[in-house]
């Protein structure tokens, strides 16, 4: 288990700095307790508690692809990398780590946002593709990874787990009532719902 955070500056003309991106981190360390890594680029943000398991020395993420524009941080595990890193070495994809997460800006940089489809795994991922200037969210098929969000004075924030987003002061802390009557009817909201007003889960075997 990881734990994976990041701000996503998409009009409020703040971009994010690595002090917000280590406070909502710091909050969901028991996730990742081994090491912390971060990457500001303009308006984009990413953060990761790491639990090693792969690659115990060089999987450090947030990970990149060759020329450093595509970047990724990962909370789970891929069980098909083995094979998955093999076809991209074919291709001409240089990798730098051993761990199962780089599998994922190359797999990004052969089929775009496809490559979800070619995963097998349970998954939390939040990718950025600096080229494009594009954020991609995605949570495996069954949904054991989690993956939330909510949109704050113009910045999109997203988290595995919903602490680290109130870790910063722009998003309102509110119940969500609807949420509230399905917890205690079928003892948890019923998602995309949270317990929280304005704070979405990314449901199972989604993109965003």
């Amino acid at each position: 288990m990881c734990g994976i955070a990041g701000i996503f500056d998409r009009r409020a003309g703040r971009p994010p700095s690595e002090e917000e991106l280590r406070r909502m981190i710091e909050v969901v360390t028991h996730r990742g307790p081994d090491e912390e890594g971060y990457r500001v680029d303009g308006s984009i943000g990413l953060a990761h508690a790491r639990l090693s398991i792969i690659d115990l020395a060089g999987g450090r993420q947030p990970v990149h692809n060759e020329d450093e524009t595509i970047w990724v941080v990962f909370n789970g595990e891929i069980f098909n990398y083995i094979e998955l890193r093999e076809d991209l070495v074919g291709r001409g994809h240089r990798f730098y780590t051993k761990s199962d997460t780089e599998v994922l800006v190359h797999l990004y940089e052969e089929h775009g946002t496809d490559f979800v489809d070619h995963l097998n795994g349970q998954f939390g991922i939040a990718l950025w593709d600096g080229r494009a200037q594009r954020l991609v969210l995605a949570r495996d098929r069954v949904g054991i990874r989690p993956v939330f969000f909510a949109e704050a004075g113009g910045r999109l924030l997203f988290a595995s787990e919903i602490k680290s987003m109130f870790a910063l002061p722009d998003l309102e802390r509110r119940l969500d009532h609807r949420a509230l009557g399905e917890l205690f009817t079928y003892w948890s909201p019923l998602e995309p719902h949270t317990v929280f007003a304005g704070v979405t889960a990314l449901p199972p075997g989604k993109l965003m």
